[in-house]
């Protein structure tokens, strides 16, 4: 049985950094994703990593201050976050699934979410 979780949310100033932990009770999958909601938002599929060539993938809207990283000894995917804006005030989680994408519904099975909050 999968179980997944993140953590690591919080309240921040803007500028400052964020690292979420996803860890898993087994990496028996193909990718991971991070995906984040604002409230009245549609869901954003923002980080994808394929587990066998551990290439990610960022959105343009994080592009070049997210970065992902993996503790395959810990089954856990890091989120580093930094440079945080206000507009990345969102609650945020990973997923996992055969299918590494940006599209959320590739993803069956979802931790319960991670809020973070940037002030300006």
């Amino acid at each position: 049985q999968l179980l997944l979780g993140e953590s690591g949310g919080g309240l921040v100033q803007a500028g400052e950094s964020l690292r979420l932990p996803c860890t898993a009770s087994e990496l028996d999958f193909d990718a991971i994703g991070w995906f984040r909601q604002a409230p009245g938002k549609e869901r954003e599929g923002i980080s994808y990593i394929n587990l066998v060539d551990r290439n990610p993938k960022y959105a343009a809207s994080v592009k070049g201050r997210f970065t992902v990283s993996i503790d395959r000894a810990k089954n856990t995917v890091f989120l580093q976050m930094n440079s945080l804006k206000p507009e990345d005030t969102a609650v945020y989680y990973c997923a996992v699934g055969g299918t590494a994408s940006f599209n959320w519904r590739d993803y069956p099975y979802w931790g319960r979410g991670t809020q973070v909050t940037v002030s300006s």
